[in-house]
């Protein structure tokens, strides 16, 4: 158990917990699943890029997606060997391609053709062969939000599959591309098994009829988005994940990579947050919190729903309520008429669910510092990120300041 209370005495609030135990956890359920065939799990570090638990997954044998240049530099400052890093993301720029090939990770998985010709451009400049992966787009409906639904022709992601097969000829044609592997995605929280495995099948016959060409493929991308349980979903056993994608690969001798980002990080996060005051416009109630979305956007952006849970026992009938920030904003809520007890000023809030997509979707809207983060590990706490202050918010301003 984690001592809420004793984090926030020590820390201050907001603030965000991570749960590396949890973390160890989930990465060996999904790693078992895989056992016994060719794999690398890749995990993706726009879930949760803090340092150390990017470094806690180094040490787990994790490899790293990463989709821009600075994802890449975390993965190798945290100890993930380059020999296990990808690079994705649709706007490459010139400068991170390069660098990309510079620092020779695995390889570079492509969006288009015109980002396979800018690779090939620079790899013939640098005298190199980029390894490469074309992310294909099979058009399966993933059954999530839109926000974070990839695998359809009308998401900006991949290419479709005739445009895929054109750009697999021209890589084996050239001097200065290797086409190593093929990529999909189709969405995040994927909490349906069907079109995950309607997706790998799909693909799976695209790496066929390339072999029948002479294209021979060494890695199978299954893209991550294992959803997880925020409210009441129910979710896909690792185990039940995996024979879905090996069951399409009936004689594919490849390297299957899956890139789980939320499944890994998710639940072992908590986000805490302190009540300022309670306030009533007639009839509506509000909580107003010291946290606000530019600690925690999900809900602005996305609706989202995280459980909150008062710490310590409150008595007294539940009641809906809006939990709101103080940014100048509207959309500043962390939850909308969600039931809490009568609650007074110095009591602590934690929503549950926020290892994914939470620190890392900051900002200092309003110049605010970015809340601290911890980890606890076997019992004990450690701040792995300080909180901001207003010296650290201006401090690449104030050299400027005519």
């Amino acid at each position: 158990m984690i001592d809420f209370e004793y984090l926030v005495k020590k820390y201050g609030t907001p603030l965000y917990v991570y749960d590396l135990d949890h973390m160890t956890r989930q990465f060996s359920k999904l790693k078992e699943a895989f056992r016994g065939r060719k794999s690398l799990l890749a995990y993706a570090i726009k879930a949760n890029s803090n340092l150390s638990v990017v470094s806690h997954f180094a040490k787990l044998g994790s490899g790293a997606d990463c989709v821009s240049i600075g994802e890449v530099k975390r993965a190798l400052l945290a100890g993930i060997p380059k020999y296990k890093i990808l690079f994705s993301g649709v706007g490459k720029r010139d400068d991170e391609i390069a660098e990309a090939l510079k620092l020779d990770i695995l390889y570079i998985n492509v969006e288009s053709e015109a980002e396979l010709g800018r690779v090939e451009m620079i790899a013939k400049e640098m005298n190199k062969e980029a390894r490469i992966s074309i992310r294909v787009n099979p058009n399966v409906d993933p059954k999530t939000h839109p926000y974070i639904s990839t695998g359809l022709h009308e998401n900006k992601f991949g290419v479709d599959m005739e445009t895929a097969k054109r750009m697999y000829i021209s890589a084996k044609n050239s001097e200065h591309l290797d086409p190593v592997g093929i990529h999909f995605h189709i969405g995040s929280q994927l909490t349906e098994l069907n079109p995950i495995r309607e997706a790998a099948e799909i693909v799976a016959d695209m790496v066929r009829s390339l072999a029948a060409i002479d294209i021979e493929l060494k890695f199978f991308d299954v893209g991550g988005g294992l959803g997880i349980r925020y409210n009441d979903e129910t979710t896909i056993e690792p185990y039940d994940y995996a024979q879905a994608v090996l069951g399409t690969m009936t004689g594919l001798d490849m390297t299957i990579v899956c890139e789980p980002g939320r499944f890994l990080t998710a639940n072992a996060g908590y986000f805490l947050t302190k009540v300022l005051y309670e306030k009533k416009n007639g009839e509506k109630r509000f909580v107003v919190v010291d946290g606000a979305m530019n600690d925690l956007i999900r809900p602005s952006l996305y609706n989202a729903f995280h459980r909150v849970e008062v710490v310590g026992r409150k008595k007294g009938e539940t009641s809906p309520a809006d939990i709101v920030g103080p940014v100048c904003e509207s959309g500043d809520f962390l939850a909308k008429d969600y039931p809490l007890p009568p609650l007074d000023h110095g009591d602590i809030l934690i929503l549950h669910s926020a290892g994914a997509y939470g620190f890392g979707m900051g900002s200092n809207y309003n110049t605010r510092g970015r809340s601290a983060e911890v980890i606890v590990e076997n019992g004990k706490d450690r701040l792995v990120r300080k909180r901001e202050s207003f010296e650290d918010i201006i401090a690449l301003e104030r050299e400027y300041l005519i």
